[in-house]
């Protein structure tokens, strides 16, 4: 069966840490791959509060995702703080791929939970269409 396979950016310009909440295991005991999805998503808003930009802003271009894709690499436990890492990359005229790495510190080693990739696409939420990704926020991202 193929595998999905995701080529990580070299440097990530963005880290924060999130802790796992019990309501993030599932009957495994383990986090869930819901949970991972919500993990980045919590992430992907503290990266563009940070970069200054609001995936559904007042007034302006919002983001909504196109596509997702997540490589499972361990588990992760209940008590464990994950480390999650991103990166804008693959710009076009409409919106850009956001890349994660999602670690965990247990004792002295760093595991590897996983890595994803999100499409995110500039929207207009008022006109309920794909709109241009605006210039100045690939400088923002970096």
């Amino acid at each position: 069966m193929a595998r999905i396979k995701l080529t990580l950016p070299a440097a990530f310009g963005f880290k924060t840490q999130i802790p796992v909440r019990i309501q993030d295991l599932n009957y495994g005991n383990h986090v869930g791959n819901d949970a991972i999805l919500s993990i980045m998503h919590e992430a992907r808003m503290q990266y563009l509060q940070a970069a200054g930009l609001k995936e559904l802003p007042e007034q302006g271009p919002g983001l909504i995702m196109s596509d997702v894709a997540i490589v499972y690499k361990g588990e992760g436990f209940h008590g464990d703080i994950f480390d999650v890492e991103i990166s804008a990359d693959e710009y076009t005229s409409s919106g850009f791929d956001l890349y994660y790495r999602i670690t965990a510190h247990r004792g002295d080693a760093i595991l590897p939970i996983a890595e994803a990739k999100t499409g995110m696409v500039c929207f207009d939420y008022q006109q309920r269409k794909v709109s241009r990704l605006p210039e100045a926020w690939k400088t923002q991202l970096a």
